[in-house]
């Protein structure tokens, strides 16, 4: 055990956060912990690493057990270039490395019991060099400086004059590359692209070290952690396995809790009501009897009522139907000075489609999305509005709102049509109640900014959504809500999001805008991984990072580009285990209608149509018998 978490509590003033928490980590498990915003999670690892104390409670790390840890706000401030930064992580070993090439030099000029002293002290530094895994050092931080979205130019600039997000990934990076017993990240995708986030997969996938996450990223979690803790009700519940299944086994304990709760209900009320009509009777034995069960109701162990979770409502509805085709888009570019953007791109968007526009931070997606909406003009091409088409924005930046309105007259005058009492039941369903309808667009979270912006949305009555990261800032509930209501919205949606749970959701297809073009892709997420990594070129043909020499690199030191193969190869293989499992449950099927076929009285009495079957139910047992075989090796890796 690495870490051991036993009935921790914590109150601000009368809000009691935390109470009675309790789970452990073993050495290399992958966690995660999640919960509803303001439930206590950032607080809680903030516990964890002695940064504030508990009320109550203990915090036991394993003797000699070292921790790094990367909050929300963590950042590099220093003189430093991001690679002087990075390799700060690994100055001991590259100290180490220093000191041996120094002594291999001096051991040439000395004899007797100086050299034997020398020797020996060569003898131990190459032994801790190497089980330190020294000679992959330089790999290691140029692999960390790629992996996190840096070129090897960039390498060079100064951390001072990096923006916030920038500096944020360097700390990451600077943890990472520390290789602590036990890894804690709070938000840690948040200045990442998707192609660093699954670089940072890989990363904490093969660590060796223990890992706890928050993170929104539902695809993330999916794809890293084994355990989730999850706070709810102000105390730690343990669920075995990734985000998904943490998902199932959530919702079904839920309900089974609502449902133990109101059959006891139902009994407490059946027994009193038995109770109030044998005292009625009056009689000896019957108040006798009554006095019994009351006694035997008090015995009972009465179950707590679930907290009943608020959601927001959201349902968009189109006032118009629009044409088939909603978007055509001819040959646009755009660039701003030093930073081209995208160059005669092409694409169309038919009617009832969910289109998500993926790509890497800076390939222009948002300004994409800003010239459809004519608030940036392209340098060159055109897009065309099909017929009826009435678009609905979500800005990511919520420009369309203003700060220096309430609630309330942001609402009624965007809407002059609307009453005092719809406009109060709209922001009701956001979740804006009693006085919060009074409070200043500009004092409100981004959750809470989000949240208004998506009302607007609802009562836009648009039939072409286009929508900018919908879901930042929003928790996990408000995320699966958005993602039922856009499933069954009957207008288009044309988005930009770096959440690939949501993407995988929702998208019908993927537009993949990379260097300076765009790719389609007709499917949803998962189906994009697939067709993108049959084109990796395989381990032999990718280029080795700078710095590798001949040296052997670890399990933990794999480079940039073979991390991101293992991470293909790992969701091929997670592929072809659903379509051998899909196969055999279709085969197992048409088994299952065969052996009905077979027992009625009309076909058991036609020899050609009996061997018929017969002979295709043996064909598909054979199928499955070598499926079977292939998918036993395939979970076997």
């Amino acid at each position: 055990m690495l870490l051991q978490i036993s009935n921790v509590n914590k109150a601000f003033g009368d809000n009691e956060l935390l109470k009675g928490c309790s789970f452990h980590i073993e050495e290399k498990e992958k966690c995660a912990l999640v919960g509803n915003n303001g439930t206590g999670k950032t607080t809680l690892l903030k516990i964890i690493t002695g940064i504030i104390p508990s009320d109550g409670g203990n915090v036991t790390l394993k003797s000699g057990a070292t921790v790094g840890y990367l909050s929300q706000i963590d950042a590099v401030d220093s003189g430093n270039t991001i690679l002087e930064e990075l390799t700060l992580a690994k100055q001991d070993i590259l100290d180490e490395e220093a000191e041996i090439a120094g002594l291999s030099e001096k051991m040439k000029n000395l004899k007797g019991a100086e050299l034997d002293a020398a020797m020996n002290r060569y003898s131990a530094l190459q032994h801790d060099f190497e089980l330190k895994n020294g000679y992959a050092a330089r790999s290691e931080i140029t692999g960390v400086l790629k992996g996190l979205g840096f070129s090897e130019e960039e390498g060079s600039k100064i951390c001072d004059h990096l923006s916030g997000g920038q500096k944020t990934r360097v700390a990451l990076g600077k943890i990472l590359l520390s290789r602590p017993d036990l890894i804690i990240l709070d938000e840690p995708t948040n200045h990442l692209d998707i192609s660093s986030i699954e670089w940072l997969e890989g990363f904490l996938s093969s660590y060796r070290g223990a890992v706890l996450l928050v993170s929104h990223d539902r695809y993330f979690l999916d794809r890293v952690v084994t355990k989730v803790f999850s706070l709810e009700e102000n105390t730690i519940r343990t669920y075995d396995g990734n985000y998904s299944i943490f998902s199932e086994k959530q919702k079904a304990l839920r309900d089974a809790r609502i449902k133990a709760w109101l059959n006891q209900q139902e009994e407490i009320k059946h027994q009193e009501e038995v109770i109030s009509k044998l005292k009625q009777f009056n009689r000896e034995k019957s108040i006798k009897r009554a006095e019994s069960r009351e006694k035997l109701l008090a015995k009972t162990e009465r179950l707590e009522r679930p907290v009943d979770e608020k959601e927001m409502k959201l349902r968009i509805t189109p006032s118009i139907e629009s044409g088939n085709d909603v978007l055509s888009v001819e040959n646009i570019s755009k660039a701003f000075p030093d930073n081209p953007l995208f160059d005669g791109i092409s694409f169309e968007i038919k009617k009832g489609e969910r289109v998500a526009l993926i790509g890497r931070n800076g390939t222009g997606k948002t300004t994409l999305l800003k010239i459809l909406n004519r608030m940036e003009k392209p340098d060159n091409g055109a897009f065309r509005m099909g017929t009826n088409v009435k678009i609905g924005y979500y800005d990511q930046e919520h420009q369309v709102l203003h700060n220096e309105k309430s609630l309330f007259q942001e609402m009624s005058d965007a809407f002059p049509q609307l009453n005092n009492t719809k406009i109060r039941t709209v922001l009701a369903s956001f979740l804006f109640t009693g006085d919060d309808v009074y409070k200043l667009i500009g004092d409100l979270s981004g959750g809470e900014r989000g949240r208004v912006s998506l009302a607007k949305l609802m009562l836009s009555n648009a039939n072409f959504l286009l929508l900018d990261e919908p879901t930042n800032h929003l928790d996990t509930a408000s995320k699966e809500i958005l993602e039922e209501a856009l499933n069954e919205y009957t207008g288009t949606v044309f988005f930009v999001s770096h959440d690939r749970f949501f993407v995988n959701k929702t998208a019908t297809r993927i537009l993949d805008l990379h260097d300076k073009d765009i790719t389609n892709y007709i499917g949803n997420y998962d189906y994009y991984l697939e067709k993108r990594d049959e084109s990796v070129p395989s381990s032999d043909e990718q280029e080795l990072t700078p710095g590798t020499g001949n040296a052997a690199v670890s399990e933990n030191a794999l480079s940039w580009a073979e991390q991101k193969a293992e991470a293909a190869r790992l969701r091929k293989r997670e592929n072809d285990i659903k379509r051998i499992e899909a196969e055999i449950e279709k085969n197992e099927k048409r088994s299952s209608e065969i052996t009905g076929l077979m027992s009625d009285p009309e076909i058991s009495t036609d020899a050609v149509r009996l061997n018929e079957l017969s002979t295709e139910l043996s064909n598909l047992e054979e199928a499955n018998e070598k499926l079977m075989e292939e998918w036993e090796a395939l979970v076997s890796e």
